[in-house]
């Protein structure tokens, strides 16, 4: 059963023109009106509203999925190697049946070696892209097979890609002898967690997914009936919340889910210099602003399962843009992203340069304001715009470095201020967007760390070490170019550094 809950519902007025209109939206959403966010969006729209066929449609994958998983049935290891839409919900999915899965969407050669330590004879990769062109998926799918084929292991026997038909990873998975599993091309990428890129790795390890299905068409058929669920969550989100939403999964049984919903949220809604950032939080009681909770006390409080919340939230996520006039399919700064590393990548023939920071700090180099790390992080503060966030981006092991985590609660208690906390480079395929085509307002720390080894990428030039480097400072670019504050600071040593930053936040 779905319940909605939370101190903000008797603020809702459903009387009030805009309520009447979301209604009005979500009717036009039932019948894929692909015309309800505007003129603008109606050519990408019309090829994009598959998402909301999904809980249905997908049951055709069933016999797939069940001769894949007998064809696998002896591997005890899974891999998926993703980005974004293609891994968070598979992510939430396996974290939630507490199933493993070993989520491989970052570049960080530290964090490789964790996928590469395992046999790969007991092991299953399942590469997944939907353009089929992402530079960490095909790198980490160059990388896989190289690695199979090095210790006599056919990749035919090893490999699963997830991808629209007639990419060019499916043609060339295809003419390699791979198992495909093509996805509905006219589904985006954070829309496609009912469809292949969510069930195949869920089906992989385990979990019965017509379950899932079920659960998703069940509650679609509930609020299609009667939309004042969807419908009071979208005008919460649109009109209720400000900038910022927070989001907290604490205790709720799906850890991850908070994830899955700022990719949706922030992408989706994060351009033409609006839309709402979602702030993902440890615990509920370090909410300062609208909060949205699944299980305890919230302003607003989703009681449902995982398919649930899935089919609900994409829903509410399109009819919150229709209100806003935004177009949720796009992500116009996703692309840039890709040409600034492409652009460094092109000009370090010979390696990633020696770059001189600005201070020096004991095993700490600073690329910002100030001589020494308080220093650096106080003047950080004071850069962040008028009603402005921070946005931490770390590209580190989110393994090995976890508790680099930590600097987003301190970081907020310190600037009284929203912080947000991404992996880099897999926040480049979510709130990346927001950072870029969002409003204007946020300050960002990049925080770099030296590898201890890189790992090659068979077929190119450089390696990983390389290729996270250039997502790092390529984006770093790419918001510098709009004057908005930005300090990096790098790390010789990860383990010391990260100590070092949370005793200089701790004791600003």
């Amino acid at each position: 059963m779905t319940l909605l809950s939370g101190r903000c519902l008797p603020k809702i007025d459903r009387d009030d023109q805009r309520y009447l209109t979301l209604l009005d939206l979500h009717r036009r959403l039932g019948a894929k009106d692909a015309t309800m966010w505007g003129p603008r969006a109606q050519a990408e729209a019309s090829m994009r509203m598959n998402w909301i066929d999904l809980p249905e449609s997908s049951r055709q994958l069933l016999p797939q999925l069940d001769a894949l998983c007998a064809k696998h049935r002896e591997k005890t290891r899974v891999i998926l190697c993703g980005m974004g839409g293609s891994s968070l919900g598979p992510e939430v999915i396996a974290q939630s049946y507490k199933r493993e899965l070993f989520i491989l969407d970052s570049t960080d050669p530290n964090y490789i070696a964790h996928a590469l330590e395992g046999d790969l004879a007991s092991t299953l990769v399942i590469v997944s892209s939907k353009s089929g062109s992402t530079i960490e998926t095909t790198s980490m799918l160059a990388l896989f097979t190289d690695r199979l084929l090095a210790v006599g292991l056919l990749p035919t026997h090893h490999l699963v890609v997830i991808t629209d038909p007639g990419s060019a990873l499916d043609k060339d998975a295809r003419s390699n002898g791979l198992t495909v599993i093509n996805a509905d091309p006219n589904v985006g990428g954070r829309f496609s967690v009912l469809g292949a890129f969510g069930l195949v790795p869920a089906a992989l390890i385990g979990i019965d997914v017509s379950i899932l299905l079920d659960s998703a068409s069940e509650t679609k058929k509930s609020f299609l009936k009667d939309p004042s669920l969807v419908v009071d969550m979208a005008y919460a989100v649109a009109f209720l919340s400000t900038q910022y939403v927070n989001l907290c999964d604490d205790k709720s049984a799906m850890p991850g889910l908070s994830d899955w919903i700022e990719q949706l949220v922030a992408e989706s809604t994060g351009k033409d210099g609006v839309g709402k950032l979602p702030v993902v939080i440890e615990s509920i009681d370090q909410s300062s602003g609208f909060c949205i909770a699944f299980s305890g006390e919230a302003d607003l409080v989703i009681s449902a399962d995982l398919a649930s919340q899935f089919i609900i939230w994409e829903w509410v996520t399109a009819l919150v843009c229709a209100a806003l006039s935004i177009d949720p399919f796009n992500q116009p700064n996703v692309t840039e992203a890709k040409e600034a590393t492409a652009a460094l990548l092109t000009g370090w023939a010979e390696g990633v340069p020696t770059l001189t920071p600005s201070a020096t700090d004991e095993n700490i180099q600073i690329f910002g304001d100030g001589g020494c790390i308080q220093e650096a992080f106080a003047l950080f503060i004071k850069s962040i715009p008028r009603d402005g966030y921070i946005a931490v981006m770390a590209y580190l092991d989110r393994r090995d470095d976890a508790k680099i985590s930590q600097i987003r609660a301190l970081l907020s208690t310190k600037s009284s201020r929203p912080v947000t906390f991404g992996w880099g480079p897999r926040l480049l395929h979510s709130t990346g967007q927001f950072h870029k085509g969002g409003r204007h307002n946020g300050a960002f720390l990049q925080i770099t760390g030296d590898v201890e080894e890189d790992v090659d990428i068979s077929g190119q030039s450089y390696g990983f070490t390389r290729l996270i480097a250039a997502q790092a400072l390529g984006d770093g670019q790419a918001l510098s170019s709009r004057k908005y504050p930005l300090l990096r600071l790098h790390l010789n040593n990860r383990a010391t550094g990260i100590d070092r930053l949370i005793s200089a936040l701790t004791s600003l």
